[in-house]
């Protein structure tokens, strides 16, 4: 390769680190403003596990920090789990590094989960129960008003089919949410970021990331195996993974099924308005069927 050529893959390399830069910085500022995530004089509580999303959370939030027309604190978590080999030094070193105000909070929640979860047995539903308490009980005594996680738009769609395919609810995690206890509100700046996407801009920023062992062979596990599923058919049909991650934000209350979300009862033909629907000699026809379909089932 000539010097010519290794400059001009140099150039357009960096012309595509900023375009995907431009473009994640794009998307966070339209989920912070979309949902109102952070308001003058906030204290946001940024969650950092060591993995991907959440270091590129607090860089990106950091940086328009820096930038936003208001001001708004941020105080970094890391919660150590007490996992055997797990290395500790790391992400305090990065934090002071970057000059970050942060806490470092340890429990023993991989001790827990193993006392509790038989071996063999996956324990990431226990361990984010545990977690999650931990975080909202740090972010009360810190005086958080927003807890911030690195959740992206991937698990936004991944969770919503966990949830239609294993728990029959049309569920997700939403952007941005108040806890049960009205305590506090927990906001996902990365909503509308691809994952893949945050896997070059971690690349691209070289962060010392700390990958979850606890789990052992993620292929195991429903959200891995949808993860997969979900890739497969992104490549097959590009484009879908977005249809659906739309479909969140445009929902038709009236067109599903859910009578606390609709009234149908109370829906009627106003007096004098023929329906074209069903004529007068049709009516016995419908009654009958509509009793066979009763008897059927």
């Amino acid at each position: 390769m000539t010097k010519a050529q290794t400059l001009r893959q140099f150039r357009k390399a960096g012309f595509e680190d900023n375009k995907l830069k431009r473009r994640i910085f794009r998307q966070v500022s339209h989920a912070i403003r979309d949902f109102n995530m952070i308001e003058s004089g906030d204290k946001v509580m940024v969650c950092l596990s060591g993995g991907k999303d959440s270091y590129s959370l607090l860089d990106i939030l950091s940086t328009m920090q820096k930038r936003a027309p208001f001001h708004f604190d941020i105080t970094v978590v890391h919660l150590h789990k007490m996992q055997p080999g797990f290395p500790a030094d790391v992400i305090p070193r990065y934090l002071e590094e970057k000059g970050a105000d942060f806490r470092i909070v340890s429990e023993d929640v991989y001790g827990i989960v193993k006392g509790i979860i038989p071996e063999g047995k996956g324990g990431c539903s226990l361990c984010a129960r545990l977690r999650r308490g931990i975080i909202y009980r740090v972010a009360g005594e810190i005086g958080a008003t927003k807890i911030a996680l690195g959740h992206h738009r991937d698990d936004i769609i991944e969770t919503f089919f966990l949830n239609l395919l294993y728990s029959a609810r049309l569920k997700t995690m939403p952007p941005k949410l108040k806890t049960d206890d009205g305590r506090h509100i927990v906001i996902r700046p990365l909503a509308y970021v691809r994952e893949n996407d945050l896997v070059r801009y971690a690349q691209m920023r070289q962060f010392p990331l700390i990958p979850c062992t606890y789990c052992g062979p993620l292929e195991n596990f429903q959200r891995a195996k949808l993860k997969t599923l979900m890739q497969q058919w992104e490549k097959e049909f590009p484009g879908r993974s977005g249809s659906v991650f739309a479909a969140l934000s445009t929902i038709v209350p009236s067109h599903l099924l859910d009578g606390n979300f609709f009234d149908f009862k109370s829906l009627s033909v106003k007096e004098g308005t023929p329906d074209s629907s069903i004529r007068p000699d049709d009516e016995d026809d419908v009654s009958a069927f509509l009793q066979q379909a009763d008897d059927d089932y």
